[in-house]
């Protein structure tokens, strides 16, 4: 914890993970507060997994373009445009009244215009901290978000329920705004600019561990999305309890990325961590008890938030700085296209089956996860005897000072 205490002391540290934290919040109420308004309006869980699913792929569309026009156009306009069109696009699902494929139309306009936090913040962490303290960053970064996963489904959960679903997402929307402006003002987003880069898009998926990050966060996310489906449909719009094991979830994995944080990463990381996310999801599939659930995804999350260390640690590490945005943005484009995968699929089966058809849709993503990261073992970068920083560009890196 010493490392992790450094780090803060690091000037800008703590006040750059504040401020994306909170502009981040919102993406851990906004499927949840979707999938309770048009299960709401609809009366089917279905439905509201085709919208989740629209979502899903505008966010994925959008992530590596988005990203990317950050080394053309800036950080601060790209942000500043994406928060203001993502916060109407979601007012208007909370406002209209509309059918199934307006509904879509707007959330995938939501999900195309959501604002690339994630790429700009993991871009900007190099310049921030030597590269000794990047992969404790990349670990303490991947355990403090799951705050969001905390507190944001029992806020939303008892917002929804208790004020209306509408205002929910109107909450949503508030804190969108609120938090996107608290990030875009950082001192730190002023005074890091990314270089354009010369490649295509795209190209920079040709090294081995981008597509990896990318593939592993698809399978990651499409369990934990399959996950969140189970748990409201299992305790009910109007149960508080979904709000609580979900949060149970992310302390899991908050707890897990802490300690794992001083964890050399090695070629056989991933596999160590997504074994311990696969055998807390199978378990899930044998009770829909809530202390059996509660335990088993437990114990799963333990190993989330290291898993995802390890995708963003191996990403900077294997790419240049002018091309980091637009890997991260492939890396939230696997994860998103897993969520949209993981909530479709198990919105249909709890349709057919009932909930525990999302958790076996859970378990099978995680158990698929932790074959392709055996199998593909050697595509993993050891970075047990080397920092995490990215490849230098040829070019000097703009850095302004305020």
């Amino acid at each position: 914890m010493a490392g992790y205490r450094d780090l803060l002391r690091t000037p800008g540290v703590g006040r750059i993970i504040a401020a994306q934290l909170t502009a981040r919040f919102p993406s851990g109420m906004t499927s949840l507060a979707l999938l309770m308004h048009i299960e709401h309006v609809t009366g089917t869980y279905g439905a509201a997994g085709l919208v989740l699913a629209a979502a899903s792929v505008g966010q994925a569309v959008s992530g590596p373009i988005t990203s990317r026009w950050m080394g053309f156009w800036g950080m601060r306009r790209v942000l500043s445009l994406t928060t203001v069109v993502c916060a109407i696009a979601l007012a208007g699902i909370g406002l209209l009244v509309l059918p199934i494929g307006a509904y879509m139309a707007l959330g995938m306009l939501a999900g195309l215009s959501t604002p690339p936090v994630q790429s700009a913040v993991r871009t900007i962490y190099p310049k921030m901290v030597n590269s000794r303290q990047l992969t404790p960053l990349f670990s303490l970064d991947a355990s403090l978000q799951e705050i969001i996963w905390i507190l944001a489904p029992v806020v939303i959960t008892v917002v929804a329920t208790q004020a209306g679903t509408v205002v929910g997402i109107l909450m949503v929307v508030v804190i969108l705004l609120a938090g996107g402006s608290w990030f875009i003002l950082s001192p730190e987003l002023g005074r890091v600019r990314i270089p354009r880069s010369r490649r295509r898009l795209g190209k920079v998926l040709a090294r081995p561990p981008v597509l990896l990050a990318t593939m592993m966060g698809f399978l990651l996310v499409g369990a934990c999305a399959a996950v969140e489906a189970g748990v409201i449909a299992t305790f009910g719009e109007g149960g508080l309890q979904a709000g609580i094991v979900l949060a149970v979830f992310s302390i899991g994995s908050l707890a897990g990325g802490l300690l794992s944080g001083g964890i050399p990463i090695g070629r056989w990381a991933m596999a160590r961590r997504m074994a311990i996310v696969a055998v807390g999801l199978v378990v899930t599939t044998f009770s829909l008890n809530v202390w059996w659930l509660g335990g088993s995804l437990l114990v799963a999350g333990i190993g989330v938030a290291p898993a995802l260390a390890v995708m963003f640690a191996m990403t900077t590490a294997s790419v240049k700085f002018s091309d980091t945005a637009e890997a991260f943005g492939w890396v939230g484009t696997g994860q998103l296209i897993g969520a949209a995968a993981g909530s479709a699929v198990a919105g249909f089966l709890i349709d057919a089956s009932g909930p525990t058809g999302a958790y076996w849709t859970a378990a099978v993503f995680a158990v698929v996860g932790l074959i392709v990261s055996v199998v593909s073992v050697r595509g993993f970068p050891d970075l047990r005897f080397r920092d995490a920083a990215p490849m230098p560009d040829t070019e000097p890196v703009r850095t302004i000072m305020s």
